[in-house]
C-alpha cells in the first residue's frame, strides 16, 4: 500500500524519536562508566592530526621544490649561464625569491661553483659541489628536496639575517632532555636543488633554494589553524604544533606568556629517546613546556636518511578531563530538547509541506508534458518551499528562453549554411565561366609582351593587363577552392603538433617580428581525425589575419583546450577588433574589412568551409578596440568514431 507524503513525514519523524529515546538510555549508561572520550580515542585523533600536520609540512616542501624546479627552467637562467647575463638574472631571481617566500635562492655553474646569490651577502665563487642536494642535482640531473641542517658558516654566505634568525638560546624547561649546549647557531631548512639544462639537455649548472624553519611561526600557526581552527579552552589554544631541530623547538605555536613563543625549549626525555634516538613515532601523554598534553611526534630526516629533527602536535589533556565531568548532564539535556523539538517539527511540517509540494509536482508534470508557460505561485508561508517554487519558475523561464534561443540559432545556422551553399554554387559556375577567358587574356597579353619594345607605353600597359589578369585568376582560384567540396583525408592527429608547424612557419616573417606569440597549449589533448594539410591552411590564415589586424605589433595568444568530446583552438589578438555589424558577414566570400587591393575576402570563407567539412565550427568573439578571438571547435577522434558506429553498436 502506497502511503501519502503526509503519512510518510509523520512516520519519518516519530520513528527517530522512539529510536533516540532508546539510544539515550544506552549511551548514558555507557558514558557513566567509560567517559565521553578515553585516552585511546584521543591518541587516535592526535595521530590523525599529526598526519594533517605532516601533509602541510610536505606541502611546504613541495612548494619549495616546485618553485626551484620551475625557476630552473626559466629562459633567463640559461641565458645567464650561457652568455653571462647576470644583472637581469639577479633581478628576476630576487623577484621570484620574494614572490615564492624563499629565504635562499642561489645559482651555481656545472662544477658547483656559486655564480649568483640573491641573499644580502651577494657572495660568489665558493663551491657547493659538496652540498648534499646540489651535488645530487648536478650528478643525477634531477630535482631533489629534503629537510637539511645548514651550518652557521653557510648561512652567513647567504646573508647575516639568516644566521641571526637561526641563532637562539636554549631555554631549560621541566622534564626536558638535558641540553648539551647553551645556544643553537645552525639552521634547519626546507631545501630543493634542480639542474639547469640547455635546450639540448646539456648541464649548465644548478639552482638551489630553501625556506629557513627557525622562527617560521607562520608554518606552525597554519597547521594549528587547519587542524584546530580558533578553538580555545580555558583561555588557551586547545592544540599545539612545533618543529624541532634535534631536540630544540625552532618554530612553535605554543606561547609562554603574552605573545612570546616557546622557541628554544626542549622536548621530554622519553620523546627524545623514542623519536630522535630510536627513530620511531611517539603517540602518548607527555609534558610539554608547562602543561600535560596528549601528543604525537615523528622524526624528520635529511636526504641521507639521518634524523635531523621532529614534527610534533598535541592537545591539552585538561580539556578531555573536564569533558568527562560534564558530559552526562549535557547529553541528557540535549536529548530531552531534541525529543521535544523533533515532535514539534513533526506536527508542523507534516501539514505545511504537503500542499506546496503537491502543487510543485503537478506543475513539474505539466512542464514535462510540454507546457513551457507553466508557472507556480510560491508558498510564502514555507521559506524553503517558497524558494523551491521561485527556482521552479526561473527554471521554466530559462527552459522557455533556451528553447526560443535554440530555435533562433538553428534557423540562423540553416540560413547561413544555405546562403554559403548558394554562394558556393554560384561561385563555382562563375569561376568556370571566366577562367577560360582569363587564360586567353593572359596568353595573348604575354605574346604581345614579347613583341612590345622595352621602355614603351605599350609594354607598360600590357604588363598592367597581365598583372591584373593574374590577380583575377588568383581570385577565381580562391572561388574554386571555396566551392570545391573535397572531403579531407583524415588521420589521427595531435592538434598541438599541427598548430606548432604554422607557428614556426610564420614566426620569422617580417610582419611577426614585433608580435609576441604566447602559447597556452593544454597537455595530453585527445586526438582528432583531420586532414593535416587543410588544418595547416586554416591555422596559417588565422595567424596572418591576426597579425594584419594588429598591424604587425601586439600579442597573439594561442590556446588549446579539451572540453567534453571536442577540442578547441583559440587565436586571441590585441588588434582593433571587429564592429558588431560586420560579424554576421565575416565568413561570406569577398567580405573584407581590409583596404582595397590588400585581400580578396576569401580566406575566412575557405577556412570556414574546411572546418565545417571536418564536422567542426568556426566562430568569432570581438569588440572594437579590444581585439578578437577566433575559436575553432573540432570533434575528438573518439567522438567521431562513436557517432559513426551509432547508438546501437
Amino acid at each position: 500500500m502506497k502511503l501519502t507524503l503526509r503519512a510518510r513525514l509523520i512516520g519519518f519523524f516519530f520513528v527517530p524519536i522512539v529510536i533516540w529515546s532508546a539510544i539515550t538510555t544506552i549511551v548514558g549508561l555507557h558514558l557513566m562508566s567509560k567517559g565521553v572520550v578515553n585516552e585511546a580515542q584521543v591518541q587516535n585523533e592526535v595521530r590523525h592530526d599529526l598526519s594533517s600536520a605532516r601533509e602541510i609540512y610536505q606541502e611546504e616542501m613541495r612548494h619549495t621544490r616546485d618553485a626551484v624546479r620551475y625557476t630552473a627552467i626559466r629562459f633567463f637562467i640559461r641565458e645567464a649561464l650561457s652568455h653571462d647575463e647576470w644583472p637581469r638574472a639577479k633581478t628576476e631571481l630576487q623577484r621570484l625569491r620574494d614572490r615564492e617566500g624563499l629565504d635562499v635562492l642561489t645559482l651555481t655553474d656545472a662544477n658547483g661553483t656559486v655564480v649568483l646569490r640573491t641573499g644580502g651577502s651577494g657572495r660568489t665563487g665558493d663551491s657547493q659541489a659538496g652540498h648534499p642536494l646540489v651535488g645530487r642535482a648536478l650528478g643525477e640531473k634531477d630535482v631533489i628536496a629534503s629537510t637539511e641542517i645548514i651550518p652557521r658558516e653557510e648561512l652567513l654566505k647567504e646573508g647575516a639575517d639568516l644566521a641571526s634568525r637561526a641563532r637562539m638560546a636554549i631555554v631549560p624547561t621541566p622534564r626536558a632532555h638535558p641540553a648539551t649546549k647553551a645556544e643553537e647557531t645552525n639552521g634547519m631548512m626546507l631545501v630543493a636543488a634542480a639542474p639547469v639544462l640547455d635546450a639540448n639537455g646539456h648541464l649548465l649548472g644548478a639552482l638551489y633554494g630553501g625556506k629557513l624553519l627557525n622562527g617560521r611561526s607562520a608554518l606552525t600557526d597554519r597547521v594549528e589553524a587547519s587542524v584546530y581552527g580558533a578553538e580555545r579552552y580555558d583561555g588557551q589554544p586547545v592544540g599545539a604544533v612545533s618543529v624541532f631541530q634535534g631536540g630544540v623547538r625552532i618554530a612553535t605555536s605554543i606561547r609562554t606568556g603574552g605573545e612570546d613563543r616557546a622557541v628554544g625549549t626542549g622536548i621530554s626525555r622519553e620523546v627524545y629517546d623514542r623519536v630522535l634516538t630510536g627513530r620511531g613515532p611517539w603517540v602518548e601523554r607527555t609534558f610539554v613546556v608547562d602543561d600535560w598534553f596528549i601528543a604525537a611526534y615523528e622524526p624528520l630526516s635529511n636526504a641521507a636518511g639521518e634524523v635531523v629533527g621532529m614534527l610534533g602536535i598535541g592537545v591539552r589533556e585538561r580539556r578531555f578531563a573536564d569533558m568527562r565531568t560534564n558530559a552526562l548532564m549535557a547529553f541528557t539535556g540535549v536529548s530531552l530538547a531534541a525529543i521535544v523539538v523533533t515532535t514539534l517539527i513533526c506536527v508542523l511540517l507534516a501539514s505545511r509541506l504537503t500542499r506546496p509540494v503537491n502543487a510543485l509536482v503537478g506543475a513539474a508534470q505539466r512542464l514535462a508534458a510540454g507546457n513551457l508557460h507553466q508557472r507556480v505561485a510560491p508558498d510564502p508561508a514555507t521559506h524553503e518551499i517558497g524558494h523551491l517554487g521561485e527556482a521552479f519558475n526561473k527554471m521554466a523561464e530559462s527552459i522557455e528562453e533556451r528553447d526560443e534561443r535554440l530555435h533562433q540559432q538553428a534557423e540562423e545556422r540553416i540560413e547561413r549554411s544555405e546562403r554559403l551553399a548558394m554562394i558556393g554554387r554560384l561561385a563555382a559556375g562563375v569561376s568556370h565561366e571566366i577562367n577560360n577567358p582569363l587564360g586567353s587574356i593572359l596568353l595573348f597579353s604575354r605574346l604581345l609582351l614579347r613583341k612590345a619594345p622595352n621602355d614603351s607605353v605599350e609594354r607598360e600597359n600590357l604588363e598592367r593587363i597581365a598583372k591584373e589578369a593574374d590577380r583575377c585568376k588568383n581570385i577565381v582560384r580562391g572561388l574554386l577552392e571555396f566551392s570545391r567540396q573535397r572531403e579531407p583525408k583524415t588521420e589521427r592527429l595531435d592538434v598541438n603538433q599541427v598548430l606548432r608547424k604554422p607557428v614556426d612557419l610564420v614566426a620569422n616573417q617580417a610582419i611577426f617580428h614585433n608580435i609576441e606569440i604566447v602559447e597556452d597549449l593544454q597537455g595530453g589533448m585527445p586526438a582528432i581525425l583531420a586532414d593535416a594539410s587543410q588544418l595547416h591552411q586554416v591555422f596559417v590564415n588565422m595567424l596572418v589575419n591576426a597579425a594584419e589586424a594588429m598591424d604587425g605589433r601586439g600579442r597573439l595568444t594561442l590556446t588549446t583546450r579539451a572540453t567534453d568530446d571536442r577540442v578547441e583552438v583559440r587565436f586571441t589578438d590585441t588588434g582593433c577588433g571587429i564592429p558588431p555589424e560586420n560579424l554576421e558577414h565575416l565568413f561570406e566570400p569577398f567580405f573584407s574589412t581590409k583596404d582595397v587591393g590588400k585581400g580578396t575576402g576569401l580566406g575566412l570563407s575557405i577556412s570556414y568551409g574546411i572546418v565545417q567539412r571536418h564536422g567542426g565550427d568556426l566562430s568569432v568573439r570581438s569588440r572594437p578596440g579590444e581585439g578578437s578571438t577566433f575559436i575553432i571547435s573540432l570533434p575528438t577522434a573518439d567522438a567521431v568514431v562513436a557517432a559513426a558506429e551509432g547508438p546501437g553498436q
